[in-house]
Formats: structure tokens, sequence, C-alpha cells
């Protein structure tokens, strides 16, 4: 749990940087960044920590202050912490809360706290406002929007921001299967989206999907909470995006059969380069390259797992699994090789330098992150989702 707290100076409690005859400029801000897991009903976040740092914290707040909430919350929690901190602090109507939820990427988190693309803040009333201003001052000088708005607008920024990353990449999925079914490009076709200012490329990577600990939860509590609202077209897009997110282990499984042609997937040794569910970081919660691994494990193969950081916690998570950070002692031998993680050290190998290595050298890229032309150049055979010349 994180709760802190910062006083500043009364010209720090108004935009205008002077001084200022702000009568409630000294006050105390307490941030309260917990998380918030799914709830045991798999569709909603369980906000106990929530409402647990806020019963230990509240007792303390003898003043007037503010309590800035940063973690990923159903939509109308804001009124419920303020109902609550204020039932049980000394300050009483004192005591403000104000939403200002992250948007830290895993594997960036420093550099998007002290460089974040914008800040939001759900207040309601002038003094919420000028306390983030006040905190963020510096970060706001740089050029950082700001967004004042009313708590249940930045708690539903939060969710919407992540679950429209979940959109785009199940939408770009299912365009990769429609490729895979006509003999299209999907590599091309993101190009071609991706010129449109309105579209971007960024995020639109097809694959197997996304995993890690806040894509998967957000897309099912973004849907659960549009279901509570009534909001049932919304819901129902949102359920197709993660039906298809869902199907992606089976999509690999087929192009997995398919690179083997004839040779039974049962005793094939398999190399599956990648556990994290993304690079840059050693977390598997819900990674769609472990779940494929388990997958090919449980249909007969005899699977080794790579990863430059998440063997450790793959071996915990996947205990049946073989895992190993050499890549080197991970290839040789291997009968089938699976790219599931595309980290920088897969995409920047020399494929020459590694073809002797497997029994048989055939790679499925299940990212579709590699430039298959040096692979096919250096004797691989290179099998992508939705990408024709296999």
């Amino acid at each position: 749990m994180l709760v802190g707290a910062r006083r500043f100076k009364p010209c720090r409690a108004c935009a205008t940087r002077t001084r200022c005859a702000c009568t409630r400029a000294r006050r105390e801000l307490h941030f309260i960044g917990v998380g918030t897991p799914i709830d045991a009903d798999g569709r909603s976040y369980d906000n106990g920590q929530v409402f647990g740092a806020i019963r230990r914290l509240a007792p303390h707040l003898t003043t007037a202050c503010t309590i800035v909430g940063k973690s990923t919350v159903t939509v109308g929690t804001t009124a419920e912490v303020t109902t609550l901190a204020q039932r049980l602090a000394p300050a009483g109507t004192d005591v403000e809360v104000v939403w200002n939820p992250e948007f830290l990427r895993e594997g960036h988190a420093v550099e998007d706290t002290l460089r974040p693309d914008r800040v939001i803040a759900g207040v309601t009333s002038a003094e919420g406002e000028k306390a983030i201003r006040a905190v963020y001052a510096g970060i706001l000088d740089t050029g950082v929007p700001l967004f004042v708005c009313d708590p249940a607008t930045a708690e539903l920024a939060k969710g919407a921001a992540n679950t429209f990353l979940g959109l785009k990449i199940s939408y770009i999925n299912g365009v990769a299967d429609m490729c895979e079914k006509a003999g299209g490009d999907v590599a091309r076709i993101v190009e071609i989206l991706g010129i449109d200012p309105r579209i971007g490329a960024g995020g639109m990577q097809p694959g197997i999907g996304y995993g890690g600990g806040c894509l998967p939860k957000d897309v099912r509590a973004f849907t659960a909470s549009a279901r509570m609202l009534g909001a049932t077209a919304a819901a129902d897009l949102l359920l197709a995006a993660e039906k298809i997110n869902e199907s992606r282990t089976g999509v690999a499984m087929d192009l997995i059969t398919d690179a083997l042609g004839d040779r039974p997937l049962r005793g094939t040794r398999v190399t599956v380069l990648g556990a994290a569910f993304k690079p840059n970081t050693s977390d598997v919660r819900e990674s769609p390259a472990l779940a494929l691994a388990l997958a090919l494990h449980r249909a007969g193969a005899v699977v080794t797992v790579h990863d430059p950081q998440a063997v450790a916690n793959a071996m915990v998570r996947t205990p049946e699994l073989d895992s190993t950070a050499d890549l080197t002692a991970a290839l040789t031998g291997a009968e089938l090789v699976v790219l599931a993680t595309e980290w920088p050290e897969y995409r920047q190998a020399d494929p020459a330098a590694l073809a002797d290595l497997p029994a048989n050298p055939v790679l499925v890229d299940c990212r579709t992150t590699l430039g298959p032309a040096p692979w096919r150049t250096a004797g691989w055979r290179v099998h992508q989702l939705g990408r024709p010349g296999k």
C-alpha cells in the first residue's frame, strides 16, 4: 500500500504561481495506490484494498486534506470512498477525494511517472484542482496536458483507455484470421491502416493476444460496468473482443499444426521463445506465451520455454514445463521453434548463427514480429499469423 502525504507552499495551491490569499493552501495530500485485482466473480474489481487503505488512513486525518486515488476502480468508487473517509476522519467533510488514475506501462513505469502523456484529475471542487495542479506543477510545466473532470469521468477514462487497447488488439487479430483464410498479408494491412491519423498503428500488433495484470481484468471489468449501467450494446462489443482474445491460443495451435505438416505434435521437441506476457518485464500473469506453452505440453509436445527475464516466475507458474534463460541450450535439438513474446533479443538475433542449433529449423512467429526474409535466407522455414509465403 502506498499512502503518503505532502505539504506545499501557498503559491503552489493555485495556478497563478504568485503569492495568494488561498485560505486552504497548506493542505495535506495523501496518495493511495493499491491493487484492485479482479473479484471472485471474474468480472469486476475487488476494491477491498482501496477501502482498507481509507479505513487505516482516515482516523489520522485531523485537518483539511485531499486524498488522491491512483488505482483503477469501478465507476462510482470515488463517491463511496469520500463517504467512508468523511465518516471516519476527525476532519469530517474537510476531507476531499480526488481520483487521479495512473497510466503506467509495465516495464516503463518510472518513465511514465516522470514524463506522462497526460494527467487526469476527477475533482469535485476548485480546491481539489488546486491540489493536483500544485503537486504536478513541475510535470505540467513541461507541457503535459491536465484533464480536469468529474470523478466518474476520470474513473471511466482509465478503463476506457485500457479497454480500447484490448479492442484494437482483438480487432487486428480478427483481421489476421481473415488474412489466414484469404491469403492476405496482415502486416501490410497494419501499415495501410496505421497511416490513417484516425487509427494509427500503435498497439495494433497481430499475435496471440494481450495478457498481464491490467488489460485482461480491465476489459472484463469495463464490460461488467457497461452491463451494470445498461449499455448492453457496448457490453456486447467488449465481450466480442474478449472472445477473440481468448481464442488466440487455439489459432496459434492451428498454425503450429500446419507448420508441422504430417508430423504429429505428440513427442515433438518444441522450444517456446518467451514466457512474459510482453517484453521488458518478468511478469507472467495471464501470459499468452505460457498459455500456448501449456497447450503444447498438454497436446503431448516436449516443451522448453526460454525467456531473458521471466524464467524464475515461469517455473513457479508452470512447473511442469522446462524453462531456461540460455537461448543456445533452448534451441539445441529443437524440432519446432515458436516465438511467443516479441523480445528484442529475438528480433535482433542473427538467424544464420542460430540455424544449425535446431534439429529442424522451423519457426512459427506467433507475434508477427520478425522480418521473415533474413530467416528464410538463413535456411529457416517461417510461418506467421495472417501472412502468406510460408
